[in-house]
């Protein structure tokens, strides 16, 4: 047991140092985005929404097709890409890096790790659950795509992009300050007060 938890930690270890080793011209970006996300500043969130509300409504106005939208967003990646790692240093200072910031930066790419190897293990329980159980894995697969099916029709389609984008952005900061966990808390008290009244019913 203990040498396959080694076995797993040196592997996390060495993902973590490649995706440092590519993410490293991003690394000044990435930081800063990083205290964005995490609200750092009280005027964070308010500047994070006003961004993407902006961009969102320009999306809106100019109406572009999706494959004008599509080659829009692929072209700004492919130049932030080629931009950002030669600009970067030259904006916020390559001299300027701490111990501190290598710390964090660190954490980021393990946390980016971690979450791929989630994605990866959720899909795989899939298809286990497609090989073993083929009756659940179709009545839920068809019911959970019928139920975003039912969403996406009642609510435009541009609008639910912006709800979803929104809260993934938003999601690190609430974390951070406890927010989820604090409203988790109350909703799990709740359903044990239900729990507890329907007990007290049946007696």
């Amino acid at each position: 047991m203990a040498e396959g938890d080694n076995k797993s930690a040196n592997l996390l270890a060495q993902e973590t140092a490649q995706l440092e080793e590519q993410l490293q011209g991003w690394g000044e970006v990435i930081l800063a985005g990083d205290r964005v996300v995490r609200w750092e500043k009280p005027w964070f969130p308010g500047a994070l929404m006003a961004s993407i509300t902006l961009l969102f409504m320009l999306i809106y106005y100019l109406d572009p097709s999706v494959l004008t939208g599509l080659s829009c967003a692929v072209m700004l990646l492919c130049l932030a890409d080629y931009l950002v790692p030669t600009l970067a240093p030259r904006v916020f200072g390559s001299n300027k890096w701490t111990t501190e910031q290598q710390q964090r930066f660190h954490e980021i790419c393990s946390n980016l790790v971690k979450t791929q190897r989630r994605i990866v293990g959720w899909w795989k329980r899939l298809g286990a659950l497609k090989e073993e159980k083929p009756k659940m894995y179709f009545t839920s697969v068809i019911s959970s795509l019928l139920a975003v099916a039912w969403i996406g029709q009642q609510v435009h389609n541009l609008f639910l992009t912006y709800l979803i984008v929104s809260f993934l952005l938003l999601l690190p900061g609430l974390n951070q300050h406890g927010v989820i966990s604090k409203y988790a808390s109350m909703a799990k008290r709740e359903i044990n007060k239900l729990l507890k009244q329907k007990e007290k019913k049946n007696e």
